[in-house]
């Protein structure tokens, strides 16, 4: 895949903690690659908004006390 060291790394750092986030991400990827919407190496400021967009569609659990 085409990402630069610092994202690679991120990448493997987020799939030891989110293996399913990280798999998203690859996904992602390999649908803008196969579009030919991927013309540059991903680096690390935008895998960080690719995750922190992906993060956010999930459900959040907030907790109140009674």
């Amino acid at each position: 895949m085409a990402f630069s060291s610092e994202a690679r790394q991120r990448l493997a750092n987020v799939r030891m903690v989110k293996p399913e986030l990280a798999a998203s991400i690859e996904e992602y990827v390999i649908q803008l690659a196969s579009s030919g919407k991927l013309r540059t190496i991903i680096d690390d400021e935008q895998l960080k908004q690719m995750l922190g967009s992906l993060q956010g569609r999930k459900h959040e659990t907030k907790i109140r006390r009674i």
